[in-house]
């Protein structure tokens, strides 16, 4: 019985390269259902391969920035991030996303005015 999931590595590698997730389809997505002001994300991909030696899908770490993200604690911003991508998650291995509000950005980084 086949439970979708990918049973070697070639096929969840193949799995990876054809799920249509890529970095700017997450960018725009997060700027579309959050409001993200700024958004960059890394594919870790490869290193995450090296590290576990499974092949076993898309790896990304995000630094998200959005209003919508004050007043909220951290658990919180995970989870509406989270919510937004609930469809991309279903499809890549790892999603680490730090969430933060414009004036963290501009406080903890040193970052003037954002730009997209």
């Amino acid at each position: 019985m086949s439970t979708g999931a990918a049973e070697t590595d070639t096929q969840a590698e193949n799995v990876a390269n054809t799920s249509g997730i890529t970095i700017s389809s997450l960018t725009k997505t997060l700027k579309e259902k959050i409001g993200a002001e700024y958004v960059d994300i890394e594919d870790i991909s490869a290193q995450a391969d090296r590290v576990t030696s499974g092949g076993c899908g898309r790896a990304f770490n995000a630094m998200i920035v959005s209003s919508l993200f004050e007043k909220k604690n951290s658990l919180a911003r995970h989870r509406l991030v989270n919510s937004a991508l609930k469809e991309e998650i279903a499809l890549i291995h790892a999603w680490t996303p730090k969430c933060i509000t414009p004036e963290e950005w501009r406080v903890k980084w040193g970052v003037g005015q954002l730009q997209a």
